[in-house]
């Protein structure tokens, strides 16, 4: 073991990763319709997911906001939502030494003190809400700390990065949306959203937001990640972007390269996501003749060092986005590789206070914070009764 990696486990015993960004209850319906006992986390799963118990301790994790993600164009997409949330439950309850239920940055530090996990809950895209503050409440009752504003589709309130501009960012109700979040101390989530979306939330958030998964798109030019000029507002706001590890994310030449293949896909006839046998030899063909690009921990690197010389140490954070993309980065294959990403670190020059920032208290902050002003405004603002129609109908 080389001496910046052992040096990289010694600091995570201390403070472990708080990572943003967990797909692995939607990977628990997708392969195994949540049959828990089937992909038992307990035991390594190296050949179906990213994450389990084993591999979240050799990484080094200490705490991990499970995304209880559903797909946009699902009928009854409450519903999926209440299931996914049931599923961090179960495994919360099927795993009590191991796991431990969160809600607060008090919980988190608890966790860390007992040697458990801290398991959290993020909703990852505005459509789980139906348009509706009621149902927000209802999530953040169950534990949801976090809403991410849009998914890859716009909603009808909030522009998506990966959808064709409709609201111009935040309408009225998105801006109502991000104030009863604010109130209910449920962080606001910038991963996904447009440019124009994050820059009115931030203008609208009074306390402080985060990017559960998002790196930076002046090192990769990605609609998914943060332009400078947002990353230059999180200190006066004082929110953390978390930078994440999917390769078509934070390799230029990834991203060249998927355009590329979707084109390919539609000049076939196929829509770029089709996975029938007949799409799939298209695109194993093309792969063949034009090899992927493959990202590493230094590609991964190398966003963090531009993103804390905009943003500053205090605003960054992790979301690796694990059993939530095909393809991983070399040496950040799952989830027990975060120990190679703090060990190039050190390797660049970043000292022990910067990383221990990076890895844990940057997350546990802002989730204080969210709290603090939540505080406030409960002492001086009702729950919001405004609906969708009442404001941009």
């Amino acid at each position: 073991m080389s001496s910046s990696l052992e040096a990289a486990r010694e600091l995570l015993a201390e403070f472990p990763v708080a990572d943003g960004h967990n797909d692995l209850p939607w990977a628990l319906r997708e392969q195994v319709r949540y049959d828990l006992a089937a992909r038992d986390i307990a035991v390594r799963q190296d050949t179906h997911l990213h994450t389990d118990l084993p591999r979240l301790r050799e990484g080094g994790v200490g705490a991990q906001y499970w995304s209880v993600y559903v797909r946009a164009d699902l009928p009854g997409p409450v519903e999926a939502t209440l299931e996914q949330i049931d599923c961090v439950r179960q495994l919360i309850e099927r795993h009590p030494r191991e796991l431990r239920a969160a809600f607060t940055a008090a919980d988190l530090e608890a966790a860390r003190a007992e040697g458990r996990i801290a398991s959290l809950m993020g909703a990852e895209g505005g459509h789980s809400i139906a348009n509706s503050l009621g149902t927000l409440r209802g999530l953040y009752a169950l534990g949801v700390r976090y809403l991410t504003l849009t998914h890859n589709d716009n909603v009808d309130w909030a522009d998506s990065a990966t959808d064709e501009p409709r609201a111009g960012g935040l309408t009225e109700f998105g801006r109502e949306v991000v104030r009863e979040m604010n109130r209910l101390g449920m962080l606001v989530d910038l991963s996904h959203v447009a440019a124009t979306t994050m820059r009115d939330a931030l203008d609208a958030s009074s306390a402080p937001v985060i990017f559960s998964h998002s790196s930076s798109r002046a090192v990769c030019d990605h609609p998914r990640n943060i332009p400078d000029d947002v990353l230059e507002r999180l200190p006066a706001n004082g929110g953390v972007a978390m930078v994440t590890f999917v390769p078509k994310f934070v390799l230029q030449a990834a991203v060249d390269w998927t355009a590329a293949a979707d084109d390919n896909m539609r000049a076939h006839g196929f829509h770029h996501l089709d996975t029938t046998p007949e799409a799939m030899k298209v695109h194993r063909a093309f792969e063949e003749a034009h090899p992927r690009p493959v990202a590493t921990v230094a590609t991964v690197a190398d966003h963090l060092d531009h993103m804390r010389e905009v943003a500053g140490i205090d605003h960054l954070g992790i979301g690796g986005d694990y059993d939530g993309t095909a393809f991983t980065p070399e040496g950040l294959g799952d989830v027990s590789g975060y120990p190679n990403l703090i060990a190039e670190l050190l390797d660049r020059g970043w000292s022990r206070a910067d990383l221990a920032k990076l890895t844990w208290q940057n997350a546990v902050r802002v989730l204080g914070a969210a709290e603090d002003v939540a505080r406030g405004l409960q002492a001086t603002r009702a729950p919001s009764n405004a609906t969708i129609e009442s404001l941009d109908g």
